[in-house]
This record gives C-alpha cells, structure tokens and sequence, in this order.
C-alpha cells in the first residue's frame, strides 16, 4: 500500500490589501503545485476566500510610517510575539511573510532565533531606494525572497540570500473589455464624458492626510472643464472614511463602494473604472501600476507626517518614488511629496498630462513588459519559487 503525500503546512503572514491580493495568489499557485497543503497565519478577505483562517484582523497591522507606527507600537510588540510564538510551537514548514516589513521581519527574527522554520519573504525591500544595508542584516532571518521587480536579485543574492524575480502580479490582471468599460458607463450615466479618477489611498491615515489637498486639487482642475466626472473607487477597509471626506469636496463625485458588492464584482468594476478614466491623481503606490496596466495617465502625490518625510528623504538613494518611473527608467509621472504636495501645482500637472499623454503611455507599456506581461502568471511562479526553495 502506498502511503499518501504528507500535508505541507504554511503559515503565512499579510498586513495590508496589497500584500492579502499576493498572498492570495501565491496560496493558489501553492495549491496547484502542492494538492496536500494546510494553510494558517494573517491575512485579509482574499487569501481568507483560497481557505486562510486570519488569527486576527489584518487591518491591525496596516500602519505605515515612522510616527505613525509610534503610537501603535505597543498593540503590534504584542502580536509580533504572538504571531512569532505560534509559528515556533505550530513548526510549519515553511513561513512566509508578505511585505509589511516592520510587522514580518520582527516575526521571522524572532521565529529564525529560536527555531530551524524556513522563512520566505515576499515582495524584496527597496533597498535600492532607501537604507541599503538592510539586505545584509535581513541575510540572517530571511532564507528566501521573492522579488517583484527585475532588477533587485543582485541586491541580495550577493549577501547569500535565495532571491528570485517571479513577476509582478498587476500583469496578470484581466483587462476589461470595450463592452465591460461601456456597461460601466451606463451603469452610473457616465454617458461619454471624460472621467477623473481619484485614489486618495487605502488605508485610513492615507485618506485623512490626503482628501483635503486631494479635494482642493480636483476642484481646481474640474472648475477648468465642467464636463469631466469625477470617480472615487473606495478601498473596502477606508469606504466610510472616503465617503466621509467626498462630500467636503466643492465638487460632484462618485464614491465607488466595494463592500455593495461581492468581492470579484467589485474587483472587475474598479478595473473597468480605471479602464474608462481618461487620467487619475493617484497616492503613492502599487496602484500607480494598476493604472499602467489599464494605460490611465496619471500624477501621483503623497503627504506624510512631517518626521517621517524629513526622514526618509534623508535617506532615500532615488529620485522618484512612483514604480511607472523606476520601472521604465523614465521619470514622465509627475510627483509630488511631502510639502509639495499643494492642490495648485496637482491641478497644473493634471491639466497638462491630460493634454499630452504620450511619453506616460510608452512608459506604461515598457513598465509592463518589464514586470511579466504574457509571462506564467506571478503567483504560480512564486509558488513554484517557494516550493524549489524548499527542495533544494
């Protein structure tokens, strides 16, 4: 009689709805490779939906810079060592952390210095933007990293780390249809007007450090043509609060709400919006690539507490932070940051990105290029990383 396969068992670890989106993923690859798999640890509505019980709210651990973590330092101490004491009594074959930084490496720290479990990181630290001796110093609790952007395994092999470029996962996106985008239209009377789309971010500090100067800003560049719509696709986590903000604003504005609606049809309206829009400010992120992928020009801004700015500008080793312009090698997405994010100057650059459009669009498509498009998909290849990590 053959005896069957053993369980593998995962724990993984998501602080925020980017890194439940890869998580999610990577744990359906993992499936498709390894039928006999148990998976525990964080993580958000997505990676919940491929069969992940959360041992407690992902949203506790969406805190992002310096002064902002300060004040919530002593909740997440707590849950690092929860979390890390789980995984050393539980001994799952392998950990995987899945970006927040501040939250994962203390956990894989703690859970390599007292155990022999196999630790995964996904999505590498930028150290090629900022601090670039944490490569080596993540080299003793970090077996594995999972890179989303091609040119960042010599950063860290170079330090003995396993680390492997696996795709970004923007590029296996569905993009949305001509008929997809028309319904869309019709769905909320667009009609053929052209469309503004505004992403003040999704987590809840973002969206009260951004609306104001967001708001100001579109009312400038709307008061210029009336006929533009303005659309706000709301994070499901931040919904009340963008809500809350939209209608301070001296404009119109439709607040597109995830939570009315089931997680997929949510996720297909907000790529059919980003689809229609004819440009977008945007805050600083990932969501600057979902853009790319749909070929929505953009301007992105980004306010933070002050300290935290003077901070990391001290530090930073680039001269953007928007992914479109590190990708593509191109610096064609105007950016404005800290004190220069004014409504004045946002409003100036989308007028003028809307009028000429062209050197953002061929950025966007060597972005792509560069991240995967029409490669295996990204959380299959991740998952395939993971699992030749471990057999090797």
């Amino acid at each position: 009689m053959v005896a069957r396969a053993r369980v593998m068992r995962v724990f993984l670890i998501a602080g925020e709805p980017s890194g439940d989106k890869l998580g999610a993923a990577l744990m359906r690859g993992l499936k498709e490779l390894s039928p006999r798999i148990d998976f525990d640890g964080i993580g958000g509505p997505m990676m919940q939906a491929e069969g992940l019980e959360s041992r407690f709210p992902m949203q506790e651990l969406s805190v992002m810079g310096i002064a902002e973590i300060l004040p919530k330092y002593r909740a997440l101490k707590r849950r690092i060592a929860q979390t890390a004491q789980t995984v050393i009594e539980m001994q799952p074959d392998v950990l995987i952390t899945i970006d927040s930084p501040d939250f994962s490496f203390r956990v894989a720290k703690a859970v390599k210095s007292a155990s022999q479990v196999r630790t995964v990181h996904y999505v590498a630290p930028t150290v090629w933007a900022w601090r670039p001796r944490r490569a080596e110093k993540i080299s003793h609790f970090v077996d594995h990293l999972l890179a989303l952007f091609p040119f960042e395994p010599p950063y860290f092999t170079k330090h003995g780390m396993a680390c492997d470029f696996v795709g970004h996962p923007v590029v296996a996106e569905p993009v949305p249809s001509a008929a997809e985008v028309s319904a869309f239209r019709q769905k909320y009377g667009l009609g053929d007007a052209r469309l503004l789309l505004v992403l003040p971010g999704s987590r809840e500090g973002e969206v009260k450090r951004l609306s104001g100067v967001f708001g100001d800003a579109v009312a400038q560049f709307v008061a210029e043509d009336t006929s533009l719509r303005v659309i706000v696709p709301a994070a499901a986590p931040v919904a009340d609060f963008v809500k809350q903000a939209v209608a301070g604003w001296q404009v119109d504005a439709l607040v597109l709400d995830p939570r009315d609606m089931s997680h997929d049809a949510g996720a297909a309206q907000k790529r059919a919006a980003f689809k229609a829009a004819d440009i977008a400010l945007a805050a600083s992120g990932t969501v600057s690539l979902e853009l790319a992928a749909a070929q929505t020009p953009m301007v992105v801004a980004y306010k933070m507490n002050a300290l935290s700015y003077f901070l990391i500008r001290r530090m930073a080793l680039v001269d953007t932070v928007t992914l479109v312009n590190l990708v593509a090698d191109a610096r064609v997405v105007p950016e404005f940051l800290g004190p220069d994010c004014e409504a004045t100057a946002i409003a100036n650059a989308l007028r003028d990105t809307l009028a000429a459009p062209a050197s953002q669009n061929d950025a966007m498509n060597v972005t792509m290029e560069r991240l995967g498009r029409g490669m295996e998909d990204p959380g299959l290849r991740a998952a395939r990383a993971v699992l030749s990590g471990m057999n090797e």
